[in-house]
């Protein structure tokens, strides 16, 4: 999906406030959760830096075993990105935060056809925590589980994410292969730039 007029100014705006994210663009082969639901048209990605230094990564009731990721939230249309990015974090970690760098934005197209429009958004984001208490508030998520991870680890999630077997899944409307293929690009990147 392509961005509009007040997408793109959010985002220039964003990128001299929070600095240029690493810009890529990213062959998928779609599935329907969350790529191609209607609902929204890019989601926000949480890197948390705890007071500890670690990473949390959530893995959902219905994932693949070992699953672990980077938490992500979708950014419905009309709301602003920095306002998603706040209520995806307070949903999902109840954390108070402060946003230190917008880390990435990546675009993923359909590998079968490359040069076509944009199928979906990410965009990454480092936070450091504040405040708060650490609790999924937001049951709808289905989160299973919480782990915390150095930012080191996360090319290792990467691979192993990469590594899913494929399965179909009603869950999201697709292959498990493909989804985990999808999840791993973030964290590559992620890693990458943490690692700068």
């Amino acid at each position: 999906m392509d961005l509009d007029g007040a997408q793109r100014a959010e985002l220039d705006e964003l990128a001299l406030t929070y600095g240029p994210p690493r810009r890529l663009d990213a062959a998928i082969t779609p599935f329907f959760d969350p790529v191609q639901r209607p609902d929204r048209f890019a989601e926000v990605c949480m890197v948390i830096r705890r007071h500890n230094g670690k990473i949390p990564l959530s893995i959902k009731t219905f994932y693949p075993r070992g699953a672990y990721r980077l938490p992500t939230g979708g950014i419905h249309h009309g709301e602003r990105i920095l306002d998603a990015l706040r209520r995806e974090t307070d949903e999902e970690t109840a954390l108070e935060v402060e946003v230190r760098r917008f880390l990435a934005w990546i675009t993923y197209r359909d590998v079968s056809a490359p040069e076509g429009p944009p199928l979906f958004h990410t965009l990454a984001f480092l936070l450091d925590e504040v405040g708060g208490t650490f609790k999924t508030r937001d049951e709808e998520e289905q989160i299973e589980d919480w782990i915390e991870v150095e930012p080191t680890a996360l090319s290792d999630v990467a691979d192993g994410l990469d590594h899913i077997a494929s399965a179909p899944s009603k869950d999201i409307g697709g292959d498990w292969a493909d989804w985990g293929h999808f999840r791993a690009i973030v964290h590559r990147v992620v890693h990458e730039e943490l690692s700068r």
